[in-house]
C-alpha cells in the first residue's frame, strides 16, 4: 500500500515540511512522485517512528540516519551505551538541583548565605560544575555568544 505524503502526515502526525526535510537528510525515501505529491512505502510509517524515538532519546538527526538501513534499522549498541551514560548524567544533575531546591525550601538557616549547603550549591554553579552537557557541546559560535552576555566572559 502506497501512501501520499498528506496520508503520511495526517497518520503520522509529522508536518509535510517535516517529511520533506528528512528525505532531504536520508532519514524517509519517496517511492513516486505524482506531479509534486510525494508517494512512501508503508514501512515509511515504522521508520517515522523510529525516528521520533531516536529524537526523544536525544540523538540527532545526523545520528539517527547511522542506525537507519534500508533493511532492519542498525542499532549501534556503542552508541546507545554512550547516550544511556549521557542521560544518567543529566538526571543525576536533576536530581543533585531538585534535592537542592527542596533543601532550600526547608533550610533551617536564618538565610540562604548561611547555609552551608547552599553555599555549596552556589560554589559548584561558579564551578560549572551544573552546567548542562548541551551547553558544553554546542557549536563554537554559540557558546562565543553566550560568553559575550555572560558577565563571566
Amino acid at each position: 500500500m502506497v501512501l501520499d505524503i498528506s496520508e503520511v502526515a495526517k497518520q503520522s502526525g509529522v508536518a509535510a515540511s517535516a517529511l520533506r526535510y528528512y528525505e532531504r537528510k536520508g532519514l524517509i525515501r519517496s517511492v513516486a512522485s505524482e506531479g509534486a505529491r510525494r508517494k512512501f512505502g508503508p514501512g515509511v510509517l515504522d521508520r517515522l517512528a523510529l525516528i521520533a524515538l531516536g529524537q526523544a532519546a536525544g540523538f540527532s538527526l545526523d545520528e539517527i540516519r547511522t542506525m537507519l538501513t534500508d533493511g532492519e534499522p542498525a542499532i549501534d549498541r556503542t552508541m546507545l551505551a554512550a547516550k544511556a551514560d549521557e542521560l544518567e548524567a543529566t538526571v543525576a544533575r536533576m536530581r543533585a538541583m531538585i534535592n537542592g531546591l527542596r533543601h532550600a525550601i526547608d533550610c533551617p538557616a536564618t538565610s540562604h548565605a548561611a547555609c552551608p549547603s547552599f553555599q555549596k550549591l552556589l560554589k559548584a554553579a561558579a564551578s560549572g560544575a551544573l552546567e548542562s552537557r548541551q551547553r558544553q557541546l554546542a557549536p563554537p559560535s554559540e557558546t562565543l555568544s553566550r560568553k559575550r552576555r555572560s558577565p563571566r566572559g
